[in-house]
This record gives structure tokens, sequence and C-alpha cells, in this order.
């Protein structure tokens, strides 16, 4: 076999019977290119990012109702005399925080959210213009924020999912958060007036002022232009938090 024939095999076929070389393949090579690799023209990529928020607004807007902010009634103040009742009755609420026991650190942070929800209520009612339904919803948060405070007052250990959770729904849903601590609350003071007859008197002087406020809360969500409910709904709940505070001396 001659070198020319070594360099290139394939002319030893020719002249074969039978045989036809083909010089070249016919499969032709391409290289495939990534998912992520191909062009998007600007057009087609403005297109997608459009799709993309438009999902994710129809996400945020089917969001379960614990996920969306309180609406909050703004009708509480139809004169200057109801204005000056309601903020006048959420004076209490600073005067049982200052009176509150101090004997540790959480009773020091329940004391002191109790003096915000006395401010936060009385600039809440004495408020005008859009910066109120603001406030409005810094009074709700407060308010759950002492019951809380007061859950962890009264208890040194609570869960600590429960704890990451209630700091979770704190801003967008306080008044699903008030009403689980206020549960918890309710449950252990319950406790401790059967194993202490001293706090019986006091649990049911919390038990008719709790059912009171209750029945003002939704009364004055029912019929927001009756006078004076929410001024009566701040004295009821002012003498069931000064219940509370038995539990804590």
């Amino acid at each position: 076999m001659s070198p020319q024939s070594k360099s290139n095999p394939s002319r030893a076929l020719d002249g074969v019977h039978g045989v036809h070389v083909v010089p070249h393949s016919p499969f032709a090579l391409e290289e495939i290119s990534k998912p992520g690799d191909f062009h998007q023209s600007p057009r087609e990529r403005s297109s997608i990012e459009a799709n993309q928020l438009l999902l994710m607004q129809r996400v945020w807007q089917q969001r379960p109702a614990c996920l969306r902010p309180v609406r909050c009634c703004l009708n509480d103040d139809e004169g200057l005399v109801e204005t000056i009742a309601n903020v006048l009755t959420s004076i209490p609420f600073i005067a049982l925080g200052m009176q509150a026991p101090r004997k540790n650190l959480n009773c020091k942070l329940y004391a002191n959210s109790l003096i915000g929800v006395g401010l936060a209520s009385g600039l809440y009612h004495s408020s005008r213009g859009k910066l109120r339904k603001y406030l409005r919803w810094a009074d709700y948060t407060m308010i759950a924020t002492t019951t809380v405070c007061l859950s962890r007052a009264l208890r040194n250990e609570n869960p600590k999912l429960l704890m990451a959770a209630s700091a979770f729904f704190l801003p967008i849903q306080p008044l699903m958060v008030s009403a689980v601590h206020t549960g918890m609350m309710e449950v252990a003071f319950a406790k401790r007036a059967f194993d202490d007859p001293d706090l019986r008197l006091v649990h049911n002087v919390h038990k008719m002022s709790s059912l009171l406020g209750c029945a003002l809360f939704i009364a004055d969500d029912l019929f927001p232009r009756t006078p004076f409910i929410h001024a009566a709904w701040h004295l009821a709940a002012a003498v069931g938090v000064g219940t509370c505070n038995k539990l804590l001396e």
C-alpha cells in the first residue's frame, strides 16, 4: 500500500464493484443551544415580564382573608363632643399602663404597650384627613401588640411558632392576633381564678366587662353613626384591662 493511500484511506475502495464513496457525510452537525440561550427580542421580553407581573397581581388579589389588611371604620367621631369623649376615654389606658406591675421585662413591655394604646387611640380620634386611616391602623396594631405582650407576661415561654406567626400577622391582620392572644389570656385567667378564690370576684368583673365590651364593639361596627358607643367601648375595655393587671401582681 502506497503512502498516499495511507493518508487517504477512502481511496482504497475506489474501483471496487458496487461501492460508492461519498466524500462528505450526508448528516450535518448542528449545535443545539441550551433553552436559556435563545435570543429574545425586546418586545418578547417585555411581553413575558408583563404577563408575569399580571399573574403576580392576580395571585395577590386572591390571597386569603388572613393576609388582607384590616378595613378600618373611620366614622367614630361624628362631632366635636364625640371626639372629645373618645379622646378622654382613651386616657384610662395610659393610667393603667403607668400603674401596671413592672416586676420583669415582659411586664414592663406590657405596661408600656398599654400606654401606647392610650396614645394611639387619642391621636386617632383627634386626627382628620388622610392621616386618619393610618392612625386607625396604628390603633388596632397597638391593641394587638398589647395582647401579645400580656400573653408573654402571663406565660414566660410561649410556643416559638405562635410568636413568629403573631409577629408576621401583626401589621396586616391585628384583629386576628388580638383574638388569639385574648383567648389565651381568658383561659389563663379562668385557671388562675379557679385555683385562687381571691381572684374569683375580679374574674367575674372581668367576664362582665368583656361581654359588654364585645357587644359594644359589634354595635359600633353595625351602627357606626350612633353617638358615644365607641367611648362606652373604651370604658368597658379599660375595666377589663384593669382586672387583667391583677394577674400580674
